[in-house]
Protein backbone atom coordinates (compact mmCIF):
# COMPACT_ATOMS: atom_id res chain seq x y z
CA UNK A 1 0.00 0.00 0.00
CA UNK A 2 1.11 3.23 -0.87
CA UNK A 3 2.58 5.82 1.92
CA UNK A 4 -0.65 7.68 1.94
CA UNK A 5 2.05 11.31 3.48
CA UNK A 6 3.41 10.87 -0.24
CA UNK A 7 0.54 12.11 -1.79
CA UNK A 8 -0.45 15.49 -2.53
CA UNK A 9 -4.09 15.75 -1.63
CA UNK A 10 -6.94 16.30 -4.11
CA UNK A 11 -8.86 19.40 -3.22
CA UNK A 12 -12.39 19.27 -3.67
CA UNK A 13 -15.14 22.50 -3.46
CA UNK A 14 -18.31 21.73 -2.19
CA UNK A 15 -19.84 19.26 0.16
CA UNK A 16 -23.23 18.22 -1.33
CA UNK A 17 -23.98 15.17 -2.57
CA UNK A 18 -21.15 14.95 -5.49
CA UNK A 19 -18.29 16.26 -3.20
CA UNK A 20 -18.82 14.26 -0.34
CA UNK A 21 -19.12 11.30 -2.74
CA UNK A 22 -15.86 12.92 -4.31
CA UNK A 23 -14.29 12.74 -0.99
CA UNK A 24 -15.42 9.42 -0.25
CA UNK A 25 -14.20 7.82 -3.11
CA UNK A 26 -10.91 9.86 -3.12
CA UNK A 27 -10.23 9.07 0.50
CA UNK A 28 -11.32 5.16 -0.18
CA UNK A 29 -8.60 4.91 -2.91
CA UNK A 30 -5.92 6.13 -0.30
CA UNK A 31 -5.58 9.83 -1.31
CA UNK A 32 -5.86 12.23 1.02
CA UNK A 33 -8.89 15.07 0.34
CA UNK A 34 -9.46 18.83 1.81
CA UNK A 35 -12.95 18.99 1.18
CA UNK A 36 -14.12 22.71 1.05
CA UNK A 37 -17.65 23.73 2.52
CA UNK A 38 -18.88 27.51 2.66
CA UNK A 39 -21.44 26.87 4.72
CA UNK A 40 -21.93 27.90 7.47
CA UNK A 41 -19.63 30.74 6.97
CA UNK A 42 -21.47 31.59 3.41
CA UNK A 43 -25.15 30.28 3.29
CA UNK A 44 -26.66 29.78 -0.06
CA UNK A 45 -30.71 30.64 -0.60
CA UNK A 46 -31.92 26.77 -0.33
CA UNK A 47 -29.55 25.58 2.46
CA UNK A 48 -30.86 25.23 6.14
CA UNK A 49 -28.12 23.55 7.60
CA UNK A 50 -24.10 23.13 7.41
CA UNK A 51 -24.72 19.36 7.01
CA UNK A 52 -22.76 17.80 3.81
CA UNK A 53 -25.18 16.43 1.21
CA UNK A 54 -27.87 18.60 2.74
CA UNK A 55 -31.44 17.75 0.71
CA UNK A 56 -32.34 20.85 -0.62
CA UNK A 57 -35.63 19.48 -2.88
CA UNK A 58 -37.32 16.16 -2.05
CA UNK A 59 -36.74 13.47 -0.26
CA UNK A 60 -36.29 11.09 -2.80
CA UNK A 61 -34.18 9.35 -5.19
CA UNK A 62 -36.70 7.95 -7.32
CA UNK A 63 -37.06 4.73 -8.32
CA UNK A 64 -34.71 1.78 -7.03
CA UNK A 65 -36.30 -0.76 -9.25
CA UNK A 66 -32.83 -1.81 -10.85
CA UNK A 67 -34.29 -4.18 -12.94
CA UNK A 68 -36.45 -1.89 -15.79
CA UNK A 69 -35.36 1.51 -14.27
CA UNK A 70 -32.24 3.74 -15.67
CA UNK A 71 -32.73 5.46 -12.31
CA UNK A 72 -32.78 2.12 -10.21
CA UNK A 73 -30.07 0.57 -12.26
CA UNK A 74 -27.82 3.84 -10.99
CA UNK A 75 -28.78 2.73 -7.64
CA UNK A 76 -27.29 -0.58 -7.87
CA UNK A 77 -24.25 0.61 -9.91
CA UNK A 78 -23.37 2.77 -7.07
CA UNK A 79 -24.42 0.44 -4.33
CA UNK A 80 -21.33 -2.08 -5.95
CA UNK A 81 -19.14 0.54 -6.42
CA UNK A 82 -19.36 1.53 -2.12
CA UNK A 83 -20.90 5.04 -2.62
CA UNK A 84 -21.73 6.50 0.34
CA UNK A 85 -24.42 8.34 -0.70
CA UNK A 86 -26.43 5.20 -1.33
CA UNK A 87 -25.21 3.67 1.89
CA UNK A 88 -26.83 6.61 3.69
CA UNK A 89 -29.83 6.61 1.59
CA UNK A 90 -30.25 2.79 2.42
CA UNK A 91 -29.73 3.46 6.10
CA UNK A 92 -31.90 5.92 6.64
CA UNK A 93 -34.57 4.77 3.77
CA UNK A 94 -38.53 5.91 4.47
CA UNK A 95 -41.33 4.02 2.95
CA UNK A 96 -42.03 5.28 -0.32
CA UNK A 97 -43.51 2.83 -2.60
CA UNK A 98 -41.12 1.33 -5.16
CA UNK A 99 -38.89 4.29 -4.96
CA UNK A 100 -35.81 5.30 -2.45
CA UNK A 101 -36.57 8.49 0.04
CA UNK A 102 -34.88 8.73 3.08
CA UNK A 103 -34.99 10.86 6.31
CA UNK A 104 -33.33 13.97 5.10
CA UNK A 105 -31.88 14.93 8.57
CA UNK A 106 -30.49 11.43 9.48
CA UNK A 107 -29.52 11.02 6.08
CA UNK A 108 -27.28 14.49 5.94
CA UNK A 109 -25.78 13.88 9.50
CA UNK A 110 -25.28 10.18 8.53
CA UNK A 111 -22.96 11.23 5.41
CA UNK A 112 -21.74 14.34 7.54
CA UNK A 113 -20.70 12.28 10.62
CA UNK A 114 -19.00 9.53 8.20
CA UNK A 115 -16.33 12.19 6.21
CA UNK A 116 -15.95 13.70 9.78
CA UNK A 117 -14.56 10.62 11.08
CA UNK A 118 -12.64 9.65 7.74
CA UNK A 119 -8.41 9.75 8.39
CA UNK A 120 -7.77 10.88 5.05
CA UNK A 121 -10.32 13.90 5.01
CA UNK A 122 -10.06 17.24 6.08
CA UNK A 123 -12.93 19.30 6.17
CA UNK A 124 -12.75 23.39 5.57
CA UNK A 125 -15.21 26.13 6.50
CA UNK A 126 -15.14 28.97 4.38
CA UNK A 127 -15.99 30.64 0.65
CA UNK A 128 -13.25 29.92 -2.29
CA UNK A 129 -13.80 32.79 -3.93
CA UNK A 130 -12.77 32.53 -7.49
CA UNK A 131 -10.66 30.17 -9.33
CA UNK A 132 -8.59 28.05 -6.84
CA UNK A 133 -5.14 28.69 -6.19
CA UNK A 134 -2.78 27.60 -9.08
CA UNK A 135 -0.89 25.24 -6.56
CA UNK A 136 -3.82 23.32 -6.10
CA UNK A 137 -2.88 21.09 -9.03
CA UNK A 138 -5.96 18.44 -8.63
CA UNK A 139 -9.51 19.90 -7.81
CA UNK A 140 -12.79 19.18 -7.75
CA UNK A 141 -15.50 21.78 -8.27
CA UNK A 142 -18.55 20.49 -7.08
CA UNK A 143 -20.53 23.26 -5.89
CA UNK A 144 -23.60 21.99 -7.63
CA UNK A 145 -26.37 24.26 -8.05
CA UNK A 146 -26.03 26.78 -5.72
CA UNK A 147 -22.22 28.04 -6.64
CA UNK A 148 -21.26 31.16 -4.83
CA UNK A 149 -21.70 34.42 -7.36
CA UNK A 150 -17.87 34.74 -7.03
CA UNK A 151 -16.72 31.42 -8.46
CA UNK A 152 -19.66 31.28 -10.64
CA UNK A 153 -18.26 34.48 -12.57
CA UNK A 154 -14.48 32.78 -12.69
CA UNK A 155 -16.02 29.73 -14.14
CA UNK A 156 -18.19 32.26 -16.37
CA UNK A 157 -14.77 34.05 -17.40
CA UNK A 158 -12.49 31.37 -18.16
CA UNK A 159 -14.76 29.24 -20.17
CA UNK A 160 -16.57 32.33 -21.81
CA UNK A 161 -19.69 31.05 -21.26
CA UNK A 162 -22.67 33.78 -20.83
CA UNK A 163 -25.50 31.37 -19.72
CA UNK A 164 -24.86 28.87 -16.29
CA UNK A 165 -27.66 29.35 -14.85
CA UNK A 166 -31.75 27.31 -15.11
CA UNK A 167 -34.24 27.60 -12.08
CA UNK A 168 -35.32 24.94 -9.93
CA UNK A 169 -37.73 24.45 -7.12
CA UNK A 170 -38.34 23.33 -3.77
CA UNK A 171 -41.70 21.41 -2.61
CA UNK A 172 -43.70 21.89 0.53
CA UNK A 173 -43.41 19.84 3.50
CA UNK A 174 -46.61 19.21 6.06
CA UNK A 175 -47.21 18.09 9.28
CA UNK A 176 -49.21 14.58 9.42
CA UNK A 177 -50.87 15.61 12.19
CA UNK A 178 -52.81 18.25 10.00
CA UNK A 179 -54.14 16.52 7.54
CA UNK A 180 -57.99 15.07 7.82
CA UNK A 181 -57.72 11.78 7.04
CA UNK A 182 -62.04 11.57 7.35
CA UNK A 183 -60.65 12.08 3.52
CA UNK A 184 -57.24 11.55 3.16
CA UNK A 185 -55.97 7.86 2.93
CA UNK A 186 -52.72 5.84 3.31
CA UNK A 187 -52.01 3.58 -0.76
CA UNK A 188 -49.41 3.45 -3.00
CA UNK A 189 -50.26 3.51 -6.89
CA UNK A 190 -51.04 -0.06 -7.70
CA UNK A 191 -50.03 -0.91 -3.84
CA UNK A 192 -46.36 -0.98 -4.91
CA UNK A 193 -43.90 -1.16 -2.06
CA UNK A 194 -45.49 -1.48 1.03
CA UNK A 195 -48.62 -0.95 -1.03
CA UNK A 196 -49.64 2.45 1.58
CA UNK A 197 -46.85 4.47 1.29
CA UNK A 198 -48.09 7.71 0.20
CA UNK A 199 -51.08 9.89 1.46
CA UNK A 200 -53.93 10.33 -1.07
CA UNK A 201 -55.97 13.45 -1.35
CA UNK A 202 -58.96 13.40 -3.70
CA UNK A 203 -60.39 15.66 -5.84
CA UNK A 204 -63.90 16.18 -8.05
CA UNK A 205 -63.75 17.52 -11.48
CA UNK A 206 -65.09 21.02 -9.34
CA UNK A 207 -62.42 21.30 -6.90
CA UNK A 208 -59.71 20.36 -9.72
CA UNK A 209 -60.65 23.41 -11.46
CA UNK A 210 -60.71 25.77 -8.78
CA UNK A 211 -57.48 24.80 -8.05
CA UNK A 212 -56.44 25.16 -11.35
CA UNK A 213 -57.69 28.52 -11.54
CA UNK A 214 -56.33 29.33 -7.77
CA UNK A 215 -52.83 28.19 -9.03
CA UNK A 216 -52.67 30.52 -12.10
CA UNK A 217 -53.93 33.38 -11.13
CA UNK A 218 -52.12 32.87 -7.84
CA UNK A 219 -49.69 35.61 -6.56
CA UNK A 220 -45.97 34.28 -7.68
CA UNK A 221 -42.47 35.18 -6.37
CA UNK A 222 -40.98 37.96 -8.90
CA UNK A 223 -37.76 37.54 -10.48
CA UNK A 224 -35.04 40.00 -10.79
CA UNK A 225 -33.98 42.00 -13.82
CA UNK A 226 -30.61 39.86 -14.20
CA UNK A 227 -32.56 36.58 -13.91
CA UNK A 228 -35.40 37.27 -16.39
CA UNK A 229 -33.91 35.09 -19.07
CA UNK A 230 -32.95 31.93 -16.48
CA UNK A 231 -34.64 28.80 -18.00
CA UNK A 232 -36.95 26.33 -15.76
CA UNK A 233 -35.59 22.28 -15.74
CA UNK A 234 -38.34 20.64 -17.45
CA UNK A 235 -37.85 17.65 -14.92
CA UNK A 236 -38.61 20.22 -11.85
CA UNK A 237 -41.33 22.78 -12.86
CA UNK A 238 -43.75 24.70 -10.51
CA UNK A 239 -47.33 23.43 -10.22
CA UNK A 240 -48.18 26.53 -11.74
CA UNK A 241 -46.50 26.75 -14.63
CA UNK A 242 -47.42 23.04 -15.63
CA UNK A 243 -51.40 24.21 -15.02
CA UNK A 244 -50.87 26.71 -17.46
CA UNK A 245 -49.62 24.71 -19.73
CA UNK A 246 -53.24 23.13 -20.13
CA UNK A 247 -55.96 22.18 -18.03
CA UNK A 248 -55.15 18.31 -17.91
CA UNK A 249 -51.34 18.79 -17.58
CA UNK A 250 -51.60 18.05 -13.80
CA UNK A 251 -54.33 15.42 -14.23
CA UNK A 252 -52.69 13.42 -16.44
CA UNK A 253 -49.07 14.17 -14.55
CA UNK A 254 -48.34 14.77 -10.56
CA UNK A 255 -51.99 14.56 -9.62
CA UNK A 256 -52.82 11.74 -11.72
CA UNK A 257 -55.91 9.17 -10.04
CA UNK A 258 -54.82 6.27 -12.02
CA UNK A 259 -53.90 2.73 -9.37
CA UNK A 260 -55.68 4.40 -6.38
CA UNK A 261 -59.01 3.72 -4.94
CA UNK A 262 -60.60 5.95 -2.18
CA UNK A 263 -60.54 4.06 0.93
CA UNK A 264 -63.01 6.61 2.42
CA UNK A 265 -65.79 6.38 -0.58
CA UNK A 266 -64.98 3.57 -3.30
CA UNK A 267 -67.95 4.16 -5.25
CA UNK A 268 -65.96 7.73 -6.47
CA UNK A 269 -63.34 8.11 -8.64
CA UNK A 270 -61.37 11.23 -8.45
CA UNK A 271 -60.79 13.41 -11.41
CA UNK A 272 -57.28 14.14 -9.39
CA UNK A 273 -55.07 13.06 -6.44
CA UNK A 274 -52.57 14.90 -4.66
CA UNK A 275 -50.01 12.68 -3.09
CA UNK A 276 -48.19 13.25 -0.10
CA UNK A 277 -44.68 11.12 0.30
CA UNK A 278 -43.04 10.68 3.97
CA UNK A 279 -40.49 12.83 4.12
CA UNK A 280 -38.96 11.74 8.17
CA UNK A 281 -38.19 8.50 10.02
CA UNK A 282 -40.82 9.15 12.65
CA UNK A 283 -43.00 9.22 9.98
CA UNK A 284 -44.78 13.74 11.36
CA UNK A 285 -43.60 15.00 8.27
CA UNK A 286 -44.97 14.25 4.78
CA UNK A 287 -44.07 16.13 1.33
CA UNK A 288 -45.87 17.17 -1.24
CA UNK A 289 -45.40 15.26 -4.75
CA UNK A 290 -44.77 17.14 -7.23
CA UNK A 291 -45.31 20.89 -5.84
CA UNK A 292 -42.54 23.11 -6.31
CA UNK A 293 -44.10 26.31 -6.52
CA UNK A 294 -43.09 30.10 -7.13
CA UNK A 295 -46.14 31.31 -5.46
CA UNK A 296 -45.71 33.57 -2.52
CA UNK A 297 -45.69 32.23 1.06
CA UNK A 298 -49.47 33.42 2.00
CA UNK A 299 -50.23 32.28 -1.86
CA UNK A 300 -49.14 29.01 -0.92
CA UNK A 301 -51.09 28.01 2.38
CA UNK A 302 -54.16 29.35 0.47
CA UNK A 303 -54.15 27.60 -2.18
CA UNK A 304 -52.93 24.34 -0.98
CA UNK A 305 -55.29 24.44 1.75
CA UNK A 306 -57.91 24.38 -0.95
CA UNK A 307 -56.87 20.49 -1.79
CA UNK A 308 -59.71 17.65 0.37
CA UNK A 309 -57.86 16.84 2.94
CA UNK A 310 -55.52 19.74 3.59
CA UNK A 311 -57.91 22.11 4.72
CA UNK A 312 -56.38 22.38 8.00
CA UNK A 313 -52.42 21.88 6.51
CA UNK A 314 -49.91 22.95 8.65
CA UNK A 315 -46.34 23.92 6.60
CA UNK A 316 -42.95 22.53 8.23
CA UNK A 317 -41.69 24.42 5.34
CA UNK A 318 -43.13 26.16 2.47
CA UNK A 319 -41.78 25.92 -1.31
CA UNK A 320 -39.53 27.99 -3.00
CA UNK A 321 -37.43 28.78 -5.89
CA UNK A 322 -33.59 28.74 -6.46
CA UNK A 323 -31.23 29.89 -9.12
CA UNK A 324 -29.43 26.93 -10.28
CA UNK A 325 -25.45 26.97 -11.84
CA UNK A 326 -24.63 24.55 -14.87
CA UNK A 327 -21.75 24.67 -17.53
CA UNK A 328 -22.16 23.46 -20.63
CA UNK A 329 -20.27 20.40 -20.57
CA UNK A 330 -20.13 18.83 -23.75
CA UNK A 331 -18.17 22.06 -25.06
CA UNK A 332 -16.06 22.91 -21.74
CA UNK A 333 -14.96 19.23 -20.50
CA UNK A 334 -13.36 16.63 -21.65
CA UNK A 335 -14.25 12.62 -21.39
CA UNK A 336 -12.80 12.20 -17.73
CA UNK A 337 -14.79 15.30 -16.41
CA UNK A 338 -11.33 17.98 -16.64
CA UNK A 339 -11.96 21.30 -17.97
CA UNK A 340 -10.33 21.30 -21.36
CA UNK A 341 -8.65 24.68 -20.98
CA UNK A 342 -7.47 24.02 -17.29
CA UNK A 343 -7.17 20.82 -16.98
CA UNK A 344 -5.91 21.03 -13.26
CA UNK A 345 -9.89 21.63 -12.83
CA UNK A 346 -12.88 18.69 -12.69
CA UNK A 347 -16.22 19.08 -12.21
CA UNK A 348 -18.66 16.83 -10.97
CA UNK A 349 -22.57 16.98 -9.81
CA UNK A 350 -25.33 19.15 -10.74
CA UNK A 351 -23.01 22.13 -12.23
CA UNK A 352 -21.98 19.86 -15.35
CA UNK A 353 -25.47 19.74 -16.25
CA UNK A 354 -26.71 15.93 -14.89
CA UNK A 355 -30.03 16.30 -12.88
CA UNK A 356 -30.63 14.47 -9.96
CA UNK A 357 -29.54 13.61 -6.56
CA UNK A 358 -28.03 10.32 -7.95
CA UNK A 359 -27.10 11.52 -11.63
CA UNK A 360 -25.22 14.29 -8.95
CA UNK A 361 -24.03 11.77 -6.74
CA UNK A 362 -23.00 9.33 -9.43
CA UNK A 363 -20.71 12.17 -11.42
CA UNK A 364 -19.22 12.95 -7.98
CA UNK A 365 -17.94 9.27 -7.32
CA UNK A 366 -16.69 9.31 -10.88
CA UNK A 367 -14.63 12.77 -10.83
CA UNK A 368 -13.45 11.14 -6.99
CA UNK A 369 -12.33 8.23 -8.70
CA UNK A 370 -10.61 9.64 -12.30
CA UNK A 371 -8.82 12.03 -9.86
CA UNK A 372 -7.62 9.17 -7.67
CA UNK A 373 -6.33 7.34 -10.34
CA UNK A 374 -4.42 10.26 -11.61
CA UNK A 375 -3.06 11.19 -8.58
CA UNK A 376 -2.05 6.92 -8.07
CA UNK A 377 -0.32 7.33 -11.46
CA UNK A 378 -2.98 5.55 -13.82
CA UNK A 379 -5.17 6.72 -16.37
CA UNK A 380 -8.47 7.31 -15.25
CA UNK A 381 -10.98 4.76 -17.40
CA UNK A 382 -15.02 5.75 -18.35
CA UNK A 383 -17.36 3.03 -17.31
CA UNK A 384 -19.05 1.91 -20.40
CA UNK A 385 -21.38 3.24 -21.76
CA UNK A 386 -23.96 0.33 -21.87
CA UNK A 387 -23.92 1.22 -17.94
CA UNK A 388 -26.26 4.00 -16.34
CA UNK A 389 -23.49 5.35 -14.89
CA UNK A 390 -21.83 5.69 -17.76
CA UNK A 391 -24.47 6.78 -19.96
CA UNK A 392 -25.04 9.96 -17.94
CA UNK A 393 -21.11 10.31 -18.48
CA UNK A 394 -21.80 10.11 -21.90
CA UNK A 395 -24.34 12.39 -22.09
CA UNK A 396 -22.72 15.20 -19.95
CA UNK A 397 -19.48 15.12 -22.13
CA UNK A 398 -19.61 13.69 -25.86
CA UNK A 399 -23.23 12.72 -26.31
CA UNK A 400 -25.31 15.79 -26.13
CA UNK A 401 -25.12 18.70 -28.37
CA UNK A 402 -23.28 21.83 -26.96
CA UNK A 403 -26.07 24.24 -28.55
CA UNK A 404 -29.01 22.80 -27.33
CA UNK A 405 -27.51 21.42 -24.12
CA UNK A 406 -30.13 20.66 -21.23
CA UNK A 407 -29.59 19.21 -17.74
CA UNK A 408 -30.68 15.62 -17.94
CA UNK A 409 -31.77 12.91 -15.78
CA UNK A 410 -30.90 9.31 -16.53
CA UNK A 411 -33.09 7.35 -18.84
CA UNK A 412 -32.22 4.39 -21.06
CA UNK A 413 -32.59 6.64 -24.10
CA UNK A 414 -28.92 7.65 -23.19
CA UNK A 415 -27.89 3.93 -23.48
CA UNK A 416 -26.71 2.26 -26.67
CA UNK A 417 -29.37 0.00 -28.34
CA UNK A 418 -29.56 -3.43 -28.25
CA UNK A 419 -27.53 -5.36 -30.56
CA UNK A 420 -30.44 -7.12 -31.66
CA UNK A 421 -30.73 -6.28 -35.60
CA UNK A 422 -29.60 -9.45 -36.24
CA UNK A 423 -32.87 -11.07 -34.71
CA UNK A 424 -36.49 -10.92 -36.54
CA UNK A 425 -38.81 -8.33 -35.69
CA UNK A 426 -40.70 -10.73 -33.69
CA UNK A 427 -38.08 -11.95 -31.48
CA UNK A 428 -36.64 -8.34 -30.57
CA UNK A 429 -37.37 -6.77 -27.21
CA UNK A 430 -39.67 -4.16 -26.51
CA UNK A 431 -41.11 -2.38 -23.38
CA UNK A 432 -40.45 -4.16 -20.56
CA UNK A 433 -38.52 -7.01 -21.81
CA UNK A 434 -36.11 -4.79 -23.60
CA UNK A 435 -35.57 -2.38 -20.02
CA UNK A 436 -34.87 -5.82 -18.72
CA UNK A 437 -31.89 -6.65 -21.03
CA UNK A 438 -30.80 -3.11 -20.93
CA UNK A 439 -30.64 -3.50 -17.27
CA UNK A 440 -28.86 -6.98 -17.41
CA UNK A 441 -26.67 -5.57 -19.80
CA UNK A 442 -25.66 -2.73 -17.78
CA UNK A 443 -25.23 -4.54 -14.52
CA UNK A 444 -23.05 -7.30 -16.57
CA UNK A 445 -20.72 -4.33 -17.81
CA UNK A 446 -20.59 -2.64 -15.19
CA UNK A 447 -19.27 -5.64 -12.79
CA UNK A 448 -16.72 -6.21 -15.59
CA UNK A 449 -15.81 -2.91 -15.28
CA UNK A 450 -15.15 -2.35 -11.78
CA UNK A 451 -13.20 -5.37 -11.50
CA UNK A 452 -10.86 -3.41 -14.21
CA UNK A 453 -10.01 -0.79 -11.46
CA UNK A 454 -8.80 -3.41 -8.98
CA UNK A 455 -6.67 -3.51 -7.37
CA UNK A 456 -6.03 0.59 -5.44
CA UNK A 457 -3.50 1.90 -3.52
CA UNK A 458 -6.31 1.44 -0.63
CA UNK A 459 -5.66 -2.58 -0.89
Amino acid sequence: MSNNSDIQPVHVIGGGLAGSESAWQLAESGVPVILHEMRPTRGTDAHHTDSMAELVCSNSFRSDDHETNAVGLLHEEMRRMNSLIIKSADIHKVPAGSALAVDRDGFAAGVTEVLENHPLITIERGEVEGLPPEDWDSVIIATGPLTSPALAQAIREVSGEDQLAFFDAIAQIIYKESINFDIAWFQSRYDKGDGKDYINCPMSQEQYDAFLDALIDGEKTQFKEWEQDTPYFEGCLPIEVMAERGRKTLSFGPMKPVGLTNANDPTVKPKAIVQLRQDNKLGTLFNMVGFQTKLTYGEQKRIFRMIPGLENAEFARLGGIHRNTFINSPKLLDPVLRLKAIPRLRFAGQITGCEGYVESAAIGLLAGRFAAAERLGKEPVSPPETTSMGAILNHVTLGADADTFQPMNANFGLFPPLDTDHLPKKQRFRGRDRKMEMAKRGLRDMDAWIAEQLPSAAE
